[in-house]
């Protein structure tokens, strides 16, 4: 213990000195306007490091606007200044009007540096780089190329439909896989296996501890970059031997998928897909190992903007559906009364079913729980925005180095804007005053708005369509006949999942199963 007691006094006296001087630095530059409010008074020299939640953010931060009465308030995390907004006008004046100085992101020690993440395009502060890759992205992945990733969708929501048939406890499980099974085909050209997919099984342990170290808080690494430095032995310094084996799993996620495809490229039996696609369309007169590495990021983006975000949208989607049986009805009505009873939907139907979009609006309502994202599964802390030099906002200072942190929740469950915002209610998106589109907040302010938006909402429409037209969703009965009640619950963190729950889901007819069987032959 006494070998430790120099890294300890070394870490503290590091501490304090980076504090007092970014204090004063942002004294000397604020020309005397005053930061935001604060909510709390905070400690000495760690300011709000110890408010600072660690679950359930958005509520926090929503009550702390309401004590202050103010929709902007200013956090001091240990030297480290924090805006937080929580309301869409001041998100877009801020990270839309302003968006050449809030465009960046904080570079976080703990995700980018000690596990690998910075590769990320929701990651990289705003420059050359991160431009590279979300020019790439958006080439292949335009609205307009929008072929290129629905006739996978409509693959895989055939095997998933099967699969509801077959074994309807295990929606879950099914969900997740076909998310996984799309993300992987449209990047890479891989078919995944019908269960315990390795590669869907190594992506989603990468991006579980992902998720962990987004939250606001979890590291104080963050907070005080010198503490990388300490030795793993050292007490409190145990997020170094988490960091290593999270980046382990991080390199893997990023580099078996790329090699397989690639070798499958060289074979000449590579499906179509976006990795063959950017190889192909390679400048062998340029740098050609640069190019490459630009393709095997946006390929990582992909499953890792898709697999926690839609998963969460659809889990969210059965759950309505089996609370809400009148708004399941209606929508069932209207699919049967536009396309046929036991008639699966098509993409191009979604003009003509305007109650099935309005269901998919308030899907999106619900899960974008907390931040606007840039890419849909790296919601959350792990992308907040980032001042790129001092500003004065609504007579505000903010200096440069600021974490600006939208509240989306607190957007999306305005009462103004969304009277009874805990409510399901996809009527208030019909009519001729419909509420504001949601994804309008969700997906993100400004430059880092998420460039791929428009994938994740193609899945979710089309699966909710179709399991509605082919499905009913109801609560589950107990052994007594009795319907069992059942408690809404989440999991807490960057990105809410309704928490296991059970329902029962049948073909609404023998039309739906004769249906459903022939997505097989």
């Amino acid at each position: 213990m006494a070998s430790s007691t120099p890294y300890l006094w070394a870490s503290c006296t590091l501490l304090v000195a980076h504090i007092l001087w970014r204090k004063l630095l942002w004294h000397r530059r604020s020309k005397g306007y005053k930061l935001p409010p604060s909510p709390r008074r905070g400690y000495p020299l760690l300011g709000h490091a110890l408010d600072v939640p660690r679950s359930n953010e958005h509520v926090v931060f929503r009550e702390w606007s309401k004590e202050l009465g103010r929709d902007i308030f200013y956090l001091d995390a240990a030297g480290t200044p924090i805006v937080v907004v929580n309301t869409i006008e001041l998100a877009t004046e801020m990270l839309e009007k302003r968006s050449r100085i809030y465009s960046s992101r904080p570079g976080s020690i703990m995700m980018n540096d000690l596990m690998g993440w910075g590769w990320v395009i929701s990651n990289l502060p705003y420059g050359e780089k991160w431009k590279e890759r979300r020019k790439l992205f958006q080439r292949h992945f335009s609205p307009a190329n929008k072929a290129s990733h629905q006739f996978c969708e409509q693959e895989h929501i055939s095997k998933l439909l099967v699969k509801l048939l077959d074994s309807p406890d295990g929606f879950m499980g099914h969900t997740r896989h076909m998310v996984g099974g799309i993300a992987y085909s449209i990047a890479y050209g891989l078919s995944v296996q019908p269960n315990n997919d390795p590669y869907i099984q190594l992506a989603e342990a990468a991006i579980k501890s992902a998720v962990e170290a987004a939250v606001p808080g979890a590291f104080l690494v963050d907070f005080v970059p010198a503490l990388r430095y300490v030795p793993e032995w050292v007490p409190g310094a145990g997020f170094k031997k988490k960091a290593r084996e999270w980046k382990r799993l991080n390199n893997k996620m990023r580099n078996k998928p790329f090699e397989e495809a690639e070798a499958q490229i060289n074979e000449g039996i590579a499906r179509p897909s976006f990795i063959r696609k950017a190889l192909e369309d390679l400048d062998t007169s340029g740098n050609v190992a640069h190019q490459r590495e630009v393709i095997q990021d946006t390929a990582g983006m992909v499953f890792a903007a898709a697999a926690d975000t839609t998963t969460s949208a659809l889990c969210t989607f059965f759950l309505a559906m089996m609370c809400y049986p009148k708004v399941q009805k209606r929508a069932q009505e209207e699919l049967d009364r536009v396309l046929g009873i036991g008639t699966l939907p098509q993409s191009e139907d979604e003009n003509r079913l305007p109650y099935i979009n309005a269901i998919v609006k308030e899907v999106l309502r619900l899960i974008f729980e907390y931040h606007e994202a840039e890419v849909p599964e790296s919601n959350g802390a792990g992308v907040p925005h980032l001042s790129s030099e001092d500003d004065i906002f609504n007579d505000y200072f903010i200096p440069q180095g600021t974490i600006i942190i939208a509240n989306t929740w607190a957007m999306l469950h305005n009462e103004h804007e969304y009277p009874n915002p805990e409510e399901f209610i996809p009527e208030r998106f019909l009519g001729s005053n419909p509420a504001r589109d949601p994804s309008s907040i969700a997906f993100g302010f400004g430059r880092r708005q998420c460039p791929g938006a428009h994938i994740g909402q193609s899945t979710l429409w089309l699966t909710a369509a179709s399991v509605l037209s082919l499905f009913d969703i109801s609560k589950p009965v107990g052994p007594d006949g009795a319907v069992a009640e059942t408690t809404v619950e989440y999991d807490g963190g960057v990105i809410v999942h309704p928490k296991p729950f059970e329902c029962n889901i049948t073909p609404r007819s023998l039309v739906a199963v004769k249906t459903i069987r022939s997505l097989c032959t």
